[in-house]
């Protein structure tokens, strides 16, 4: 089974460590030159991690763990928009797809963990869900070919890139605010480690609500393939272990119906990617 590596509160304890269908198992205690996940994957380290786990039993069982996100604390999260044909076509401007990438920031605040809820913030009810795949950082670089580029992924995660609609038309040229309300997003559940092209080259990635598919691509639909995206990403800013690249989400975000169909409290989306997981939150209001 692939090694998969979680960031958790536990009572007062921030910890991080293997996750199991038996629980938790703190690893942090014993690696205290590492304080978060980023300091492992900087140091290559998520194999010594998984070594250090082969004989222990869960330190925490189910119930007893609250999952954060995996990274808590990147030095950038950077988002890939409109990277689907079919997400370029529900705008409806009579454009063709751009021959560059559309890029914007979010905050780590802005998202949750797994299995935690979504906020739906008190200035506005339109939050939709958007399921993508994130890449996370382990080798930095300037200006990295788009041929060695996968080499620079460490590990694999999944993101609900939960968006405010209204907010991203508040001003003319940005989509800054509509993306950044706290806990609005979710990544997780944890970090795959990344060993093989193929786990992101083609996999299926589907988003529910309610048990109902709303979103159902595969990751070689990519307008924009994950290398492209980290070799583009590259040239004008210096990646360093631990960034995240969301990688762009399919058609079927809840703003396309007619009418929309926009999140509201109690609902449950799960975002689901072969090889790496599920990630599973409710919503609720502020």
């Amino acid at each position: 089974m692939t090694a998969r590596f979680a960031t958790v509160t536990a009572g007062p304890d921030t910890l991080y460590g293997l996750v199991t269908d038996l629980g938790f198992t703190a690893l942090s205690p014993l690696f205290p030159q590492w304080r978060t996940l980023r300091d492992v994957i900087a140091a290559h380290g998520l194999f010594d991690l998984a070594k250090a786990a082969e004989t222990m039993a869960p330190t925490h069982l189910p119930g007893h763990f609250t999952f954060e996100i995996p990274v808590p604390d990147p030095e950038k999260i950077i988002c890939v928009g409109v990277n689907f044909p079919d997400r370029n076509a529900e705008y409806k401007d009579g454009q063709e797809a751009p021959s560059n990438p559309s890029l914007f920031v979010r905050f780590p605040r802005s998202f949750t963990g797994h299995e935690r809820p979504l906020i739906r913030p008190k200035a506005s009810l339109q939050l939709d869900y958007e399921g993508e795949i994130a890449v996370v950082i382990g080798k930095g670089g300037r200006h990295i070919a788009e041929a060695d580029a996968l080499s620079h992924i460490a590990a694999l995660t999944l993101c609900n890139e939960g968006t405010l609609r209204d907010w991203v038309r508040h001003a003319k040229f940005n989509v800054t605010q509509g993306k950044n309300f706290d806990a609005s997003g979710a990544m997780g559940p944890w970090l795959v480690p990344y060993t093989h092209p193929a786990q992101i080259t083609d996999v299926r990635l589907v988003t529910r609500v309610n048990g109902e598919v709303r979103q159902d691509d595969r990751t070689s639909r990519m307008i924009f393939p994950v290398a492209r995206q980290i070799a583009y990403i590259s040239t004008f800013t210096t990646l360093v272990p631990g960034d995240i690249i969301v990688t762009g989400t399919p058609t079927g975000a809840g703003a396309r119906f007619d009418p929309p169909r926009y999140l509201a409290p109690g609902d449950m989306v799960e975002i689901e990617a072969e090889g790496i997981g599920t990630l599973r939150n409710t919503v609720a209001d502020e």
